[in-house]
């Protein structure tokens, strides 16, 4: 059985490319650096770097709904390969091929542990002491409630 359980965070935005043909399909290829749960003596490296790749609709739903720093949750399968390069020498490659992908965690959390902040949203700082967000004067009159 080949079967492959990650969680982790993006590296960075994934790189989605369109095969070519009649029906283009999405391919999005992406870097989950997943946390190591024990560290060993001498060992500075806490995480690994995993390379995934999603095919048709969840390579679109890569594009289009995950970012750098995202945590997400995948399960796939393991697919080894290996090419020549442009030097002569064979290159040996190890990626997961997604078959399930979810976000891990809330949009709040993800937000607040340094990911996506979009715009016009206020910063957590523009909270007051009690941990509720301050409104400001003059918009009574668009609350859905008075």
């Amino acid at each position: 059985m080949n079967k492959v359980i990650l969680m982790g965070r993006l590296t960075r935005d994934p790189d989605v490319r369109y095969s070519q043909g009649e029906q283009a399909t999405a391919v999005a290829r992406y870097t989950l650096a997943v946390d190591r749960r024990f560290k060993r003596d001498g060992d500075q490296q806490t995480a690994d770097f995993i390379n995934c790749v999603a095919f048709g609709r969840s390579g679109e739903f890569a594009e289009k709904y995950f970012h750098k720093g995202i945590k997400v949750a995948v399960t796939g399968r393991i697919q080894t390969g290996s090419y020549t390069n442009q030097e002569g020498q064979k290159v040996y490659t190890t990626d997961v091929v997604v078959e399930e992908q979810e976000f891990a965690e809330s949009k709040a959390a993800s937000e607040q542990s340094g990911g996506f902040q979009p715009m016009g949203r206020p910063e957590p700082s523009a909270a007051a002491g009690d941990g509720f967000m301050n409104i400001p004067d003059g918009i009574d009159e668009e609350l859905p409630f008075n």
